[in-house]
């Protein structure tokens, strides 16, 4: 009794215990498990403000409602109306417009200052932030003072006035209403994408324009050469946000146009007539199809830059 008593004192003081079969692909459940947990905030989000609206955009689309009466099942026939409508193909036709100037002239321009930027010059940090600054703007309140620019009293004609010439009044004249909006979209969004840019631009190793300065590149050969390939997952990403941006333009124009899309709809966009279908006209089906149609073409115009300037550029 007193050896197993020993025995069995020393055995649980000094063995190691047993260890646990361990289940295969258990921590690979629990790491998934976590992963999945820290997700799911941002997938309700998505599918609460992203994924939601638009499904349920779809589902009005088929149906034809005024916010008051009940709904009644139309199928198609909000598509078809919106098809025969000139109205419509006048706010597409704006939208194009306003999309086909702006993106490429903001990225330009963003480029060039951007390069500009990137070099050592004097009060470098000062002019980054005074281009940067219409981008932390409030939209709202730039389109205000942009609407007193453009008044035919305003400041912009009292200095052409100053220079012997006389301007219109560009927001209530047709020929103009629309250009007055894109120059005033460019002035805001290039200061954004001119600090993507420069990331961009500081992103390029060092040692490739230091090889082309060896054989003898010219500054314009080496920007054509190395700075712009390089810059090709920039300007994809520069570019996809323009044409999104641009193709959902709606604050700008209805406050300069105080909500009519005039001079004689020369501003109406699609999301501004989305907007006037719904709560002006009480169509309520004819601006989920509108929503939709716009839904199709953001994504046919981002699949089409993916297959132009989606692909990196290595050496």
């Amino acid at each position: 009794m007193a050896v197993e008593r020993v025995q069995t004192g020393s055995r649980t003081r000094g063995a190691i215990p047993p260890r646990r079969a361990r289940v295969p692909g258990s921590g690979r459940w629990r790491e998934a498990r976590a992963g999945l947990l820290f997700l799911l905030p941002s997938v309700v989000l998505l599918f609460v403000f992203v994924a939601g609206p638009a499904l349920y955009a779809f589902y009005l689309s088929l149906f034809s409602w005024n916010l008051l009466n009940h709904m009644h099942f139309v199928g198609l026939s909000n598509f078809s109306g919106l098809w025969d409508l000139p109205l419509f193909w006048t706010a597409v036709g704006n939208t194009v417009l306003f999309a086909g100037v702006v993106v490429p002239t903001q990225t330009l321009i963003a480029l060039g200052i951007a390069a500009l930027m990137n070099q050592h010059l004097p009060a470098r940090g000062f002019f980054r932030l005074a281009f940067f600054f219409p981008a932390i703007s409030s939209s709202a309140a730039i389109s205000i003072i942009f609407m007193w620019i453009y008044n035919k009293f305003g400041i912009l004609n009292s200095l052409l006035t100053s220079l012997h010439l006389y301007g219109p009044n560009w927001l209530a004249n047709p020929v103009y209403a629309l250009k007055a909006i894109m120059i005033m979209n460019i002035w805001t969004t290039s200061g954004y994408f001119m600090v993507v840019f420069l990331a961009g631009l500081q992103s390029i190793p060092r040692e490739l324009y230091e090889a082309a300065a060896i054989d003898g590149a010219a500054a314009w050969q080496t920007f054509r050469s190395i700075t712009v390939p390089l810059l090709r997952p920039t300007t994809f990403f520069i570019v996809v946000m323009g044409v999104i941006g641009t193709l959902q333009m709606f604050d700008q124009s209805f406050i300069l146009s105080q909500g009519t899309g005039g001079p004689l709809h020369s501003t109406t966009t699609i999301v501004l007539l989305v907007y006037q279908f719904i709560f002006s006209y009480g169509k309520v089906g004819f601006g989920a199809a509108a929503t939709v149609l716009l839904f199709v073409f953001t994504l046919l115009a981002t699949l089409g830059i993916n297959r132009w300037l989606g692909t990196a550029t290595e050496y």
